[in-house]
C-alpha cells in the first residue's frame, strides 16, 4: 500500500514491524495454518475507529489488495488471515471490544472483535438471570461467530446467535456507516446468517438477551463400549432433538480412549437436578443417570464447566485469552436427519476404532431451533434435522501427523455419507470446511457449489443481495457469496453518521 491516510497509518503494521508476528499468531486457533509455508499478509490493520476501517477498505480497493477481516481467528480453516493470492492484508477487529448492557431493555450492544467470553461476563456484571444463547467457547470471537450463525447449548431454548439479533452497524464497501434502517432488511438479513464478511465489515451487533434461572444444572457423564453402548446412542438419538423438554440440551461425543470406544454426554438444564433426574428416568433410562451426577452452578459458571475448568474457578477466568490453547485440528460438519440404525452404530463404532483419533460429536436440534422456518435467515437447517454433526481430530504439528489426522477424519466423513443429509449434502457455514467447494477463480459457478451446502435455498436471495451491495465483488474470500454477473449494478445507500 502506499499514499495511506493519516487516520490509519497509526495502526498499520508491516511484516517488518517488530510486533507483526506477535499480532498474526495472537489470533490464530489452528496451528496447521501457521506453519512456514503459510502465506502471510503484506501488513495487519489493527482498526479501532470506524475512519481505520473506511480507510482500510477505499484504499485496498484503489490498489487492489485483497482484504481478509478477522475477529477472532477461530475459524477452521484459517481463511480470515491467509490467502490464496499473496496480494493481500488482514484487517484485525479485535479493537472493536466494547460491550454496553442494557438490563432494563434487556439488550446489550457488542464490538465483533469481544469474544464469547467477555459478552458473558458483562452480561452476568448486570443480571444474574440472564445470558445470551452462543457458543460454549469462551475466546471464539463475536464476529464471526454470530455473522456465521452461532449456536450454543441454549438452541433448544432460543434458538441461534442469528436469531436474538436486533440491530448491527457496518461499513459497505464505498465506506458508508449503516445500521439496521439505513441497510434495509435485505441486508440486514444476509448478515445474520450470510457471513458478514461478504457484505462488509461488520462492527457491532445489538442483541436481545433471554432468560435464565439464578442457577442451572449440569453434569458429564461417561460410558464405555461395554455398557451397553449401541442401545444407549441409539435411544440418544431418538429422544434428544425431540422428546427432551427444550430446556434440555445434551451434547453426545465419540471417541476412542486406549484403542476403546468411549461417549460422553455433557448437559445443560435451566431447571434443577431433581426435575432433570426425572425427566432423563423417564425418557433415557439406559443412560442410568442418578442425582449425584447433576452440579447446581449460576449459567455464568456453566459456561466454565463446559470449557473443563474445575469447578469453582473463578468466573473471571471467561476473561482469559489464552484459556483456549490453539492447536492443529482438522474439522468437518454434517446434518443428521433420521438416527443411525443399530447395526449402523455398530459399524460405526467399528470405523472410529480404525481412526483412532477421529472423534464425532452430536449437538441435538429441535426446540426453538426447529420452529422457525429455514427462510427467516440465511442459515438453513430448522426442522426436520435430529443433530449437527462435527468430524474433529487434534493433534501435534509433524506433518505427517497432520496429512494422516485429517485424512481420518475425511474417512470418517465419507463413512457417514448413508445417513446424513443428501442433494446437496449440507455443511454449517461456522464449521469452515474447504473440501465442500473453494472458489478458486472468484467465479459464481464455483461459488454455488459451497453455497448450496451452507444455505440451500437462501443462496439465491444471498446472491441477489451480494450483487446489488457489492456488484465488484471486493468483500470475497474462498467460501464468500458470489456475484451474478448478469446483475451487477453500481448502487448508493444513505449513511449514518
Amino acid at each position: 500500500m502506499v499514499n495511506l491516510s493519516r487516520t490509519i497509518s497509526e495502526v498499520i503494521y508491516t511484516e517488518s514491524a517488530p510486533s507483526y508476528s506477535a499480532l498474526l499468531e495472537k489470533r490464530i486457533w489452528n496451528l496447521r495454518f501457521n506453519g512456514s509455508t503459510t502465506p502471510r499478509p503484506r501488513l495487519i490493520v489493527a482498526a479501532s475507529r470506524v475512519s481505520h476501517v473506511r480507510a482500510a477498505i477505499l484504499c485496498a480497493r484503489a490498489h487492489g489488495i485483497r482484504m481478509k477481516i478477522r475477529s477472532g481467528g477461530h475459524d477452521f480453516e484459517g481463511i480470515s488471515y491467509r490467502s490464496r493470492d499473496p496480494n493481500f492484508f488482514v484487517l484485525d477487529m479485535f479493537g472493536f471490544r466494547s460491550i454496553a448492557v442494557d438490563i432494563g431493555d434487556e439488550s446489550a450492544r457488542v464490538g465483533v472483535g469481544a469474544t464469547l467470553g467477555e459478552l458473558y461476563y458483562a452480561i452476568a456484571e448486570k443480571s444474574g438471570v440472564h445470558g445470551f444463547p452462543a457458543g460454549v467457547c469462551s475466546t471464539v470471537g463475536v464476529g464471526g461467530h454470530f455473522t456465521g450463525g452461532g449456536y450454543g447449548n441454549m438452541l433448544r431454548k432460543y434458538g441461534l446467535t442469528i436469531d436474538n439479533i436486533v440491530d448491527a452497524e457496518m461499513v459497505d464497501v464505498d465506506g458508508n456507516l449503516l445500521n439496521r434502517e439505513s441497510m434495509g432488511e435485505d441486508l440486514f438479513w444476509a448478515i445474520t446468517g450470510g457471513g458478514g464478511y461478504s457484505f462488509g465489515v461488520i462492527l457491532s451487533y445489538k442483541i436481545k438477551l433471554v432468560s435464565v434461572p439464578e442457577e442451572v444444572t449440569v453434569f458429564r457423564v461417561h460410558r464405555r463400549r461395554d455398557e451397553n453402548f449401541t442401545d444407549l446412542v441409539f435411544r440418544y438419538q431418538e429422544i434428544a432433538a425431540g422428546v427432551l423438554p427444550e430446556e434440555l440440551f445434551i451434547r453426545l461425543s465419540l471417541g476412542v480412549e486406549n484403542g476403546e470406544n468411549r461417549a460422553e454426554f455433557i448437559a445443560l438444564f435451566l431447571g434443577n437436578p431433581t426435575e432433570l433426574t426425572t425427566i432423563l428416568n423417564r425418557f433415557f433410562p439406559q443412560l442410568a443417570f442418578s442425582q449425584t451426577d447433576c452440579v447446581q452452578m449460576s449459567w455464568l459458571e456453566s459456561v466454565l464447566f463446559w470449557m473443563y475448568f474445575p469447578v469453582g474457578t473463578p468466573t473471571a477466568a471467561l476473561l482469559d485469552l489464552a484459556s483456549s490453547h490453539p492447536n492443529h485440528s482438522k474439522i468437518k460438519s454434517d446434518y443428521l436427519k433420521t438416527p443411525i440404525p443399530k447395526e449402523g452404530l455398530d459399524s460405526l463404532f467399528a470405523k472410529m476404532a480404525e481412526t483412532k483419533i477421529a472423534g464425532l460429536v452430536f449437538n441435538p436440534y429441535g426446540g426453538r431451533m426447529a420452529e422457525i422456518p429455514p427462510t427467516e435467515k440465511p442459515f438453513p437447517h430448522r426442522a426436520g434435522n435430529v443433530a449437527k454433526l462435527q468430524y474433529a481430530a487434534y493433534w501435534s504439528g509433524e506433518k505427517d501427523a497432520a496429512d494422516r489426522n485429517a485424512e481420518a477424519v475425511r474417512e470418517l466423513y465419507d463413512f457417514m455419507a448413508p445417513y446424513v443429509s443428501t442433494d446437496p449434502r449440507e455443511a454449517f457455514l461456522n464449521y469452515r470446511d474447504l473440501d465442500v467447494g473453494t472458489n478458486r477463480n472468484d467465479s459464481y459457478e464455483e461459488g454455488l457449489v459451497y453455497g448450496r451446502k451452507y444455505f440451500g435455498e437462501n443462496l439465491e436471495r444471498l446472491v441477489k443481495v451480494k450483487t446489488e451491495v457489492d456488484p465488484t465483488d471486493f468483500f470475497r474470500n474462498e467460501q464468500s457469496i458470489p456475484v451474478f454477473v448478469n446483475r451487477r449494478r453500481n448502487t448508493r445507500r444513505k449513511h449514518i453518521s
